[in-house]
């Protein structure tokens, strides 16, 4: 069994990260490299604290972990030293243990038991890193290998995107015998992962050690290929029995604030997605922070990488304005009790590497030069109010104010899936939330067409992705096969709760 006072014993430590200096000089992983062995170790003592609740709510996909992970399983092998076995354990409910590891929220720690008592208890268990030790351990060791099937099922499948949605439901397929086609528009195979996430936070290496070992199984992959454009949707249907739409809500909520058209007012995935495209040896970064004063318009987690990448480009400044109030620094328990995702103030390491966070203000206007380049951005403190009809509107409440300014970015959210030729060419509209609606079977109302991931329920993080590309996955499999022995985490979350 677990040990039961190991929390008493060891205090929490997480993963130490390199000095700000050196890091935002280059673009490799923020934390500090550890020698195998040692960085082993310490992770086996971190994950003694984990107690094996008898109801652990680390893996309720209520709470905690979306793809039901068995933390407490993996934690207590760790602890032994059975790395190989936990990698087993972790693999079974997730194909990109390397991926959360380093991308997840971690929703699983916010619901761990030891977060009740906080500090008293040293806080949760350090469940996102010993995740994340366990794959690393796994790749380095060579226990990840290629699985391909036994046996063909003679059954082709399309999955249309490539990130992390697509590629779970893409390689849980192939080992399933059915031949996976997965077709991206991009020039790389990844998705958000490869041009939407900085290298800081995932270095591309690791996803192209996955990427190889899915090709490996069978999975094939092509690249600059937008279906319904460079394939049309007659020919993607006639080539595929079923076909899986993972092609996310990259639709990016804009602003009409006077002057958006000015020369230096840009979309964050403009920003991030050219930064990346620098990282793979492409060409230089356009637009770029080097030199510049930078304004972020939006305090969320596209924001903080925003910010982290102009740290890395050399940035002059960077102010990150949000018109929410600054949230809590600790759980407000009548707002978000335990185990439910805490509302408190969240910093990412891009935060203690510099910058200045406003709360409470907002954009009124964007100033340009007489060229029409942007000089200056003009702000207000604003508070967050509802109408009548309880629609959110964001009032000034102070005078305005500029704020010197080269590059605003505006990372204030997205709104859904893109209009694109592909739905057009199969009669498929999205709903008010911008999202493709599916039934319980993942089936939108195009017989034989599959969707999942932010496609299916907005923009999300990554562990509802890969959870809703497995169980499409073995949706598709029950469609074709009758059977399927392949595991389904989810049911869509548009259902309701009597038909989960």
């Amino acid at each position: 069994m677990a040990d039961p006072t190991g929390f008493l014993r060891v205090g929490k430590h997480d993963a130490v990260k390199r000095p700000v200096d050196e890091r935002v000089g280059d673009w490799r992983e923020v934390y500090e490299s550890r020698p195998p062995a040692e960085r082993a170790a310490e992770v086996s003592q971190q994950a003694r604290r984990c107690m094996d609740c008898g109801i652990p709510f680390c893996h309720s996909g209520t709470a905690g972990c979306p793809l039901g992970n068995l933390i407490p399983e993996w934690n207590d092998l760790v602890r032994r030293g059975r790395w190989d076995a936990a990698s087993d354990r972790l693999h079974a409910t997730n194909n990109f243990p390397e991926f959360t590891g380093r991308l997840c929220p971690a929703p699983c720690e916010a619901a761990c038991v030891l977060s009740i008592a906080e500090p008293a208890t040293g806080g949760s268990v350090t469940i996102k890193r010993i995740e994340q030790t366990i794959a690393d351990h796994a790749w380095l060791t060579g226990a990840v290998v290629p699985q391909p099937a036994a046996i063909s099922t003679g059954r082709s499948v399309a999955v249309v995107g490539s990130g992390p949605a697509g590629l779970a439901a893409a390689q849980q397929l192939t080992r399933a015998g059915h031949e996976v086609t997965v077709y991206e528009r991009d020039d790389r195979i990844g998705g958000l992962m490869r041009y939407g996430i900085p290298e800081y936070k995932l270095e591309k290496s690791g996803l192209d050690q996955r990427l190889a070992q899915m090709r490996a199984e069978g999975t094939r992959f092509v690249t600059d290929c937008e279906v319904g454009v460079d394939l049309s949707v007659e020919a993607l249907r006639a080539q595929h029995d079923a076909i899986v739409l993972a092609v996310g809500a990259l639709q990016a909520r804009d602003t009409d604030v006077a002057g958006r058209d000015l020369a230096g007012v840009h979309l964050a995935m403009e920003h991030l997605v050219a930064a990346n495209k620098e990282c793979e040896g492409d060409r230089a970064a356009e637009p770029t922070a080097a030199g510049k004063r930078v304004v972020i318009i939006g305090g969320g987690d596209t924001g903080a990488d925003c910010l982290g990448t102009a740290h890395r480009q050399g940035a002059v400044s960077v102010t990150q304005l949000d018109y929410n109030p600054e949230p809590p620094r600790t759980r407000d328990e009548d707002r978000s009790p335990w185990p439910t995702w805490p509302l408190v103030l969240r910093t990412s390491p891009a935060h203690a590497e510099g910058g200045e966070r406003r709360f409470e203000v907002a954009v009124q206007r964007f100033l340009g030069d007489e060229q029409g380049a942007l000089r200056a951005v003009e702000i207000a403190e604003v508070r967050v109010q509802r109408d009548d009809d309880g629609r959110r509107q964001i009032v000034p409440v102070g005078e305005p104010f500029e704020i010197a300014c080269e590059l605003a970015l505006l990372a204030i959210g997205f709104e859904g899936v893109e209009q694109m030729p592909l739905l057009a060419g199969l009669g498929l509209t999205t709903n008010g939330r911008g999202a493709l609606p599916c039934g319980s079977d993942w089936q939108t109302e195009e017989p034989g067409v599959f969707v999942c991931g932010d496609a299916h329920r907005g923009a999300s993080l990554i562990v509802w992705a890969i959870a809703e590309g497995r169980s499409a996955a073995r949706a598709v499999d029950l469609y074709l096969m009758g059977e399927s022995e392949l595991p389904a985490p989810v049911r869509p979350a548009s259902l309701p709760l009597a038909a989960v």
